[in-house]
């Protein structure tokens, strides 16, 4: 009787050695969020969704400090701006591993507001700045989602941004 609780007992002990060393340890220790200020949490959040779309082999690294996204041979670039009547929409789109603008392609703005509701913004070229930009007049506080459809001489590449207010 006694050698059959014993082996019971050291049946017990391993399947929980084991079922402790498969369950998930991959988990990221979380803070204070509100001792992280937005603006990291979403260049961090970007980050990893740029790491997972990036097909050019190299890390996407921002050249004007916004959110990267790597297409392809594309390199975007979004720069959320706050300013009193709305935010000002900044959008690098550039080709090759030296980073040329594109100035010929027709850009839109696809941006889901805090409440849900839907509105797009073309952004025009800015050739002294050599970008593409425009105002979104909107002022709500919360999240906003932006989808930038770029269309290159009928190439369509798309980005996902997101940025808070």
């Amino acid at each position: 009787m006694k050698s059959i609780k014993s082996r019971l007992m050291i049946l017990g002990s391993v399947s929980l050695i084991i079922l402790g060393a498969c369950g998930n340890n991959n988990q990221i220790p979380t803070s204070d969020s509100s001792a992280t200020s937005p603006q990291l949490a979403e260049s961090t959040t970007q980050q990893t969704d740029a790491t997972q779309t990036e097909s050019s082999g190299h890390a996407p690294v921002p050249q004007a400090g916004g959110q990267v996204v790597e297409s392809g041979v594309y390199h975007l670039e979004f720069v959320p701006v706050k300013e009193g009547s709305g935010t000002h929409l900044d959008f690098y789109l550039q080709k090759g591993d030296n980073h040329e603008p594109i100035p010929n392609a027709k850009v839109t703005a696809q941006v889901q507001l805090p409440d849900g509701t839907q509105k797009t913004v073309d952004l025009p070229y800015d050739a002294e700045g050599k970008h593409y930009a425009a105002l979104l007049p909107e002022t709500a506080t919360g999240q906003y989602q932006v989808k930038i459809t770029s269309d290159i001489d009928g190439e369509k590449v798309d980005g996902r941004f997101t940025f808070s207010r």
